[in-house]
């Protein structure tokens, strides 16, 4: 039987699947209303023997998929730790309502916050608030540099894309014309990304012509009607450079089935169960797995750590994992493991 995303088809169901298992947060209520959890009402500390921490992860977006993957992890690593609750608020990809969140995450006195930026510039002065107001403050996914007092639990995603870029080299052919999707403008992930893909491809295959490169803020819906222009104007596409897996699906969306388009390349970045299963069926090139699960891991490792006092400063980084049609089965089977893909 075909493999497919839990309850619904592949381009549509991660999130859903994802967040079902996250919180009760509505989109209008994320920025400022508190989420249920499973051990209780943020607005209370549990009172238990001994030291408890109250923990807000403000995600950037949770119509992202691995946004809504890495908020769901985040809360299953917390159930590792009985002295930790974890509240999860949802940034849904606008400075504004991710900062006031992280504004009423201080407000409502939480002993840590975790931010997942949705542009790093933007929260930074709002990370800095934390610090300020003496709570422990950690970035992750993209960590934002020099604040002083912050800790950080990320990814190298320059190397994230460049295990892509030089695969691709030897893969994307002569004269070949391609289009690019991009992240966020100001997004620390977005930009290395699109760094390394210039130092590993472009400046390596003079030979490629860029028909088509537009930001597309990870978001799969912007990246379809850009594909779609991008197909109406060219008489061939190559490959799809994107530097995120959600985006790259979005655009193969558009060109799946189409016999033109049968030996188009694809490049993305996460790892998401969606992206493993076009790589497993031959639709899709390559990604880099972005851990969500060892992010969150390691972000309720650190904040334990920054809690209990056994550190005061800590900024580490996950691996970064090529993925093929040679090994993309084992990641399949991973995603199975954890109920985010069924027979």
């Amino acid at each position: 039987m075909k493999r497919k995303l839990v309850s619904a088809a592949v381009s549509m169901v991660l999130t859903a699947a994802m967040l079902a298992g996250c919180t009760s947060t509505t989109k209008e209520a994320a920025a400022t209303e508190p989420a249920q959890t499973e051990t209780g009402d943020n607005t209370e500390t549990t009172e238990e023997e001994g030291d408890s921490y109250r923990v807000a992860y403000i995600a950037r977006a949770q119509s992202d998929s691995f946004a809504a993957w890495l908020a769901n992890e985040i809360q299953t690593a917390a159930d590792k730790y009985d002295d930790i609750t974890v509240d999860v608020f949802d940034g849904q990809a606008d400075d504004e309502k991710e900062n006031a969140a992280i504004e009423n995450a201080i407000t409502n006195g939480y002993d840590a916050i975790i931010v997942q930026p949705n542009n790093g510039e933007a929260q930074r002065p709002y990370v800095e608030k934390i610090v300020e107001a003496g709570i422990i403050a950690i970035t992750t996914n993209a960590r934002i540099d020099g604040i002083e007092g912050a800790s950080s639990v990320d990814a190298d995603p320059y190397e994230q894309a460049a295990v892509n870029a030089r695969a691709a080299v030897e893969e994307v052919p002569e004269n070949a014309k391609v289009v690019v999707l991009n992240g966020p403008s100001g997004n620390f992930h977005a930009e290395e990304r699109r760094k390394a893909w210039q130092a590993e491809f472009f400046d390596k295959r003079s030979d490629v012509e860029i028909v088509g490169e537009q930001i597309a803020n990870w978001n799969k819906d912007e990246a379809v009607q850009y594909m779609e222009d991008w197909v109406t104007s060219n008489d061939k596409i190559d490959a799809i450079i994107s530097m995120n897996d959600n985006m790259a699906a979005g655009a193969l969306e558009v060109v799946t089935g189409k016999e033109e388009y049968k030996d188009i390349l694809s490049y993305g970045v996460d790892g998401t169960a969606e992206a493993c299963l076009l790589i497993e069926a031959g639709t899709m090139t390559a990604t880099c797995l972005q851990s969500a699960i060892d992010l969150a891991e390691l972000n309720m490792e650190t904040v334990h750590k920054l809690l209990t006092g056994e550190e005061t400063q800590i900024d580490t980084d996950i691996d970064a994992v090529f993925i093929t049609k040679d090994n993309a089965a084992e990641y399949v089977d991973m995603y199975k493991s954890r109920g985010l893909i069924e027979q």
